[in-house]
């Protein structure tokens, strides 16, 4: 499949203008790309216990899991910012447990659009098959 980069980002820039960051001020959308087309979106959704927040990326894996998608091929996460906006530790893991092979765009607003894979920001992974092969090893 093709993947179309600018309708992934216009998806996950406006997914940012629904995030809700009144505590940082940093709002992130994320734009998740299924393997039928179909694309879901999500922001971040801060906490003023800011370990209940929750990224954009692992906002929008829920989602698309919550409507019955499992086949996800690319996701663009968009933000404000200096930098290009990569998922934090705790999504790359999230990212990897249900799509390995994802290919991860990113862009801050204006800037150059960023490609990686999960092999790349995420090398050596944990995942439910290296767990299952770790058993089997001690047994």
């Amino acid at each position: 499949m093709m993947i179309d980069t600018r309708a992934l980002a216009d998806a996950a820039f406006a997914a940012r203008e629904r995030a809700y960051a009144p505590y940082s001020g940093y709002c992130v959308g994320a734009a998740l790309l299924c393997e039928d087309g179909t694309i879901y979106t999500a922001g971040n959704v801060e906490n003023a216990s800011y370990g209940l927040s929750l990224c954009a990326e692992r906002a929008v894996i829920a989602k698309a899991l919550s409507e019955g998608a499992t086949d996800f091929i690319a996701i663009f996460i968009a933000a404000e910012g200096d930098e290009a906006p990569w998922p934090c530790g705790a999504c790359r893991q999230v990212l990897y447990e249900f799509a390995p092979e994802l290919v991860l765009y990113a862009q801050r607003a204006g800037g150059k659009i960023h490609m990686r894979t999960m092999q790349q920001l995420l090398p050596k992974a944990f995942s439910l098959a290296s767990a299952k092969q770790k058993l089997q090893e001690e047994e």
